[in-house]
């Protein structure tokens, strides 16, 4: 180790990026903080051979090599329910912590740094595989060449090529209908989750008939809390679904609306309950160009919620 390496500051320089780069490969801040820990800590034990180089692409390829075997991992073992990204706090500007635009505003790539950090981005890239994921972020979001791709990956540039091709193919279904959270898009989201609390406090059927498409699906990552385990499906069945939490625990909710992912979100505090029951949650919505709700996601797993304040 060079003894003139201030790692203090290298960390304050690189985290950003690195935790970009991870959030996105997982869709959990709570695995982006402990990849980025453990990039460092092996940049600490064994650092590269030439300390007076830039840094960056080394920690990249330490971060991604550990980010893909996180992601095996991870769909080798069971979890309890369906699977939900984790929520930042995001607004219509990036967050604090992330990526500084280094080559245009905010990115040249295919997608944008505020949608590439969206539950609908996240969520369409849990079809592909890991190594798809890493070549597609680095590419489309973080405009990488062909160069810079293989060798943050350790791959060769025809495999990048290969990879790059297969996962745009299994990203055409997003692609059809790009989530980008527009102006236009946060203004419906919220009015659409406003409605929904309004026609939840007043019982009002109908309006909640109203407000949700006919095929509205309703998916809640529980964790290691009471929720359902499978994805609930339909109008009839969701209103049904959303009267009983009422029900349950509406009168101990405590709801404020914040921008989570680029778009509005409800962000629920519950009064205590007994321990099968969340002390918090976040309740978001994709909504259509009608302005009802397509889909709604609730996400109460305690390690899910580490990067909510």
């Amino acid at each position: 180790m060079t003894p003139t390496t201030d790692f203090a500051a290298l960390f304050v320089a690189e985290r950003p990026v690195l935790w970009g780069i991870c959030y996105r490969m997982t869709g959990n801040a709570a695995d982006a903080d402990e990849l980025v820990q453990e990039t460092f800590a092996r940049a600490l034990a064994q650092p590269p051979a030439r300390t007076d180089a830039p840094w960056r692409p080394w920690l990249v390829r330490v971060a991604m090599n550990l980010a893909r075997d996180h992601l095996r991992r991870r769909r080798r073992s069971p979890y309890r329910g369906p699977w939900l990204p984790s929520p930042i706090e995001a607004g219509d500007a990036l967050p604090a912590y992330e990526i500084p635009a280094e080559r245009g505003s905010p990115t040249e790539g295919r997608y944008e740094l505020l949608e590439s950090v969206s539950f609908a981005f996240l969520l369409a890239l849990e079809v592909l595989t890991p190594a798809q994921r890493a070549v597609l972020l680095l590419r489309d979001v973080f405009d990488y060449s062909v160069r810079e791709t293989a060798v943050a990956l350790d791959v060769s540039e025809p495999n990048v090529k290969t990879t790059h091709h297969r996962a745009r193919r299994a990203m055409a279904a997003y692609d059809r209908d790009r989530c980008a959270p527009t102006a236009e898009r946060r203004a419906r989201t919220q009015e659409a989750l406003e409605r929904l609390l309004s026609a939840l406090m007043a019982d009002d059927v109908p309006a909640l008939e109203a407000l949700l498409a006919a095929d509205v699906r309703s998916v809640t990552d529980g964790g290691e809390y009471a929720a359902a385990h499978r994805p609930v499906l339909g109008r009839t069945r969701v209103v049904k679904l959303l009267r009983g939490l009422i029900r349950k625990g509406g009168a101990h909710a405590f709801p404020a609306l914040r921008t989570l992912n680029g778009l509005p979100a409800l962000v629920i505090a519950f009064a205590p309950l007994g321990p099968r029951f969340a002390p918090r949650g976040v309740m978001r919505c994709e909504v259509d160009a009608a302005g009802r709700i397509t889909a709604l996601h609730g996400v109460y797993a305690s390690r899910k919620l580490t990067g909510v304040a």
